[in-house]
């Protein structure tokens, strides 16, 4: 599979990339200035709402993009940048397919002292029209374990029902609340999970797809996105955490 790692801005570097090819973008963009990466974040509005217009221009129609995030604490009151940086990306054409969540396991380790320990963080699924691959995990046990079940469903508004029989699997398809072991801490500070980027790679690409993170980081993205088969483009301004995606990557 091919790769394309970039160095510098992504605002920059994206326009390198054309119209409509990309097929996946999983990224998880700076926090409310929560961290300061090496003293190089510089984060708002103006940054955001412009990196969220150069993803709508490279993703391909049907494409997908997970936008995972977290909002700061300030004076008593949560950000809600979060919402507001979902709400844009609607406002610019994504669909909001999907709010998930991410749990993670352990008690929290930031947030008001005032409130009860902040353990998750959103996973907004934005798609520019119907996702092209929905390859939907099933991991979840269900109940019936397997056999034949009576199913009722509505007819005619409601008034009547039917009913019939289906053969019930031992999983069903998981809830969109993922919990999943933080990454242990590395040379970068807020590595992402491979578990979290795999799991999304395989639900919203197919082999041979294109991903895409413009917030490399550690090149936790890329590194997934080559073990399953995919192509892929990083982008991360900092140099030692671009250093650190290579050598994770394999470059």
């Amino acid at each position: 599979m091919t790769m394309n790692l970039m160095l510098g801005d992504c605002l920059e570097r994206m326009k390198e990339i054309p119209d409509g090819s990309v097929d996946l973008t999983v990224t998880s963009p700076p926090y409310d200035n929560l961290r300061t990466y090496n003293n190089t974040l510089e984060w708002g509005e103006h940054v955001w709402k412009p990196v969220l217009r150069e993803l709508f221009r490279v993703t391909k129609k049907g494409g997908v993009v997970v936008w995972v995030v977290g909002d700061a604490t300030i004076k008593g009151s949560e950000t809600g940048t979060s919402f507001r940086q979902a709400l844009y990306a609607k406002e610019i054409g994504f669909n909001l397919h999907d709010t998930m969540i991410w749990e993670k396991t352990g008690s929290g380790a930031f947030g008001s002292v005032l409130c009860y320990a902040q353990n998750f963080e959103y996973m907004f699924v934005f798609s520019k029209g119907k996702p092209n691959a929905i390859n939907l995990i099933k991991d979840r046990e269900n109940v019936v374990k397997s056999g034949q079940v009576k199913v009722n469903a509505a007819i005619d508004a409601g008034k009547n029902y039917s009913t019939r029989i289906i053969e019930r699997k031992p999983f069903g398809k998981r809830t969109n609340i993922w919990k999943i072991d933080p990454q242990k801490k590395s040379e970068h500070p807020a590595i992402f999970p491979e578990h979290l980027a795999h799991d999304h790679i395989i639900s919203w690409s197919n082999e041979g797809d294109t991903v895409l993170d413009c917030f490399m980081g550690s090149g936790t993205t890329g590194k997934m996105a080559l073990l399953n088969n995919r192509k892929f483009i990083g982008i991360e301004k900092d140099e030692n955490y671009f250093e650190i995606a290579k050598k994770r990557i394999g470059v």
